[in-house]
């Protein structure tokens, strides 16, 4: 009797130091993980000027709280507590962070710091390495479309060689083969090139040297107002055929992804409405005729600017003027890591989006911000409507006065984490 209680009395000793250990440890691991994750205080913005992603709005303040935009409203209906981090920027302008659809910044190791630090907070690389999405947590927020499909020997393998920026597809099969395996591997669009070359003012053309172009880094040097008309040689690079369009976008859309096309002239035009394309890499460069547009515009079609990076070409001007006046949708996009292309927010862009395609400044803004968000199908991006992702800058002043002041935001935040702040 008295071993069967000593072996009792230890049992109950042995499990009880168990329990005791299993809680000592869950105990000691939510402290862990509350140190870890340390929250960061919740952050009121007062400031002149807003601008939400649609419209300006003036004596209002924005509230952040755990990454996420929760309030906005007139500066008066706030009420101040202890917890609370307060930034009143006086004179300022507040802005959701930009978002650079066509930027390649893996292929040309384009520091991601730089251009958070600029005022663009998401970037779309495309034509480079491919993975899933990551960052808007206080790191630049970075989509990709990995390499472009192409046809063989086509741009740009026909230049760059394939490595690391292209993939060849000589079939309707292997086309789908290769869109699955990118949307597996986390890419948000599929780019394709319908490029044969030749166009005139274009970086990739005969008389420009463009490997040796877009090996030098750099930020603006002389900008150049292009010309009307069209100036075009014979075709040197073979195209993806209609049929295998079609079947990368039926592909892609059976995959909830779209399909963005690196076009510059009338046949990539031609072959990339007939088969279906969501969106254009680039404003054109040859002259379009007005009819194609017309379909494309009619079809929904996005062009995303790049007028900066191609302000050379013979018939951007026209492209852009007849588009708007189609009621076709712009939307931003510089190329960064192009040669004279700003590593952040690039205002001789937003300058040309005014003056090239006749957009007024809340237009031009939309572009960058929540119409862009949109079309990346993530929910409120681009916008400080509550729910949205803090991702934010502000400026010193209004934008209206000088665009450029864009390009060196004195407030930006990722996630709800500042990462500069001059004021």
């Amino acid at each position: 009797m008295k071993d069967s209680f000593i072996k009792l009395t230890t049992e109950f000793i042995r499990q009880f130091k168990f329990l005791l250990f299993i809680a000592l440890a869950s105990f000691t691991s939510t402290i862990s993980l509350a140190h870890e994750t340390k929250l960061e205080p919740p952050i009121l913005l007062h400031a002149a000027r807003i601008f939400d992603g649609e419209q300006f709005r003036s004596d209002t303040s924005i509230l952040i709280k755990d990454g996420y935009v929760t309030r906005i409203d007139l500066r008066k209906s706030f009420k101040l507590t202890d917890d609370v981090t307060i930034i009143d920027l006086g004179d300022a302008t507040i802005l959701p962070g930009f978002i650079e659809l066509h930027a390649h910044l893996a292929y040309q190791h384009v520091p991601a710091t730089t251009v958070l630090q600029h005022g663009i907070t998401t970037v779309r690389d495309v034509g480079g390495p491919v993975h899933q999405p990551y960052g808007g947590d206080g790191n630049l927020r970075v989509l990709t479309s990995g390499p472009i499909i192409t046809a063989p020997n086509g741009y740009p393998i026909s230049i760059l060689g394939a490595k690391d920026i292209a993939l060849a597809v000589s079939s309707e099969q292997e086309a789908r083969k290769v869109v699955r395996e990118l949307i597996k591997q986390g890419s948000v669009v599929i780019k394709i090139a319908l490029e044969p070359g030749g166009e005139a003012g274009a970086p990739w053309s005969g008389h420009h040297n463009h490997h040796d172009e877009i090996a030098t880094q750099g930020h603006h040097s002389h900008h150049h107002s292009p010309q009307h008309g069209t100036a075009h040689s014979d075709q040197t690079w073979p195209l993806l055929s209609e049929n295998i369009v079609k079947a990368i976008v039926e592909e892609a859309h059976k995959n909830d992804r779209r399909v963005t096309a690196h076009i510059a002239e009338i046949n990539g035009a031609q072959i990339a409405i007939a088969a279906g394309v969501d969106e254009w890499a680039h404003i054109p460069c040859d002259v379009i005729p007005e009819p194609l547009l017309k379909r494309a515009a009619s079809q929904k079609v996005k062009i995303v600017t790049t007028f900066d990076t191609l302000s050379k070409c013979t018939g951007a001007r026209r492209n852009a003027s007849t588009w708007t006046a189609l009621g076709g949708e712009f939307l931003y996009g510089a190329e960064i890591a192009h040669p004279d292309i700003p590593w952040g927010i690039d205002a001789q862009e937003l300058i040309y989006m005014k003056q090239m395609a006749g957009m007024k400044l809340i237009g031009v803004l939309q572009a960058a911000t929540s119409k862009a968000g949109q079309h990346l199908n993530i929910p409120l991006l681009g916008t400080l409507q509550p729910g949205a992702p803090a991702d934010i800058i502000a400026i010193k002043g209004n934008p209206a006065d000088n665009l450029k002041k864009l390009e060196y935001p004195d407030l930006v935040i990722s996630g709800g984490k500042v990462i500069v702040n001059n004021f």
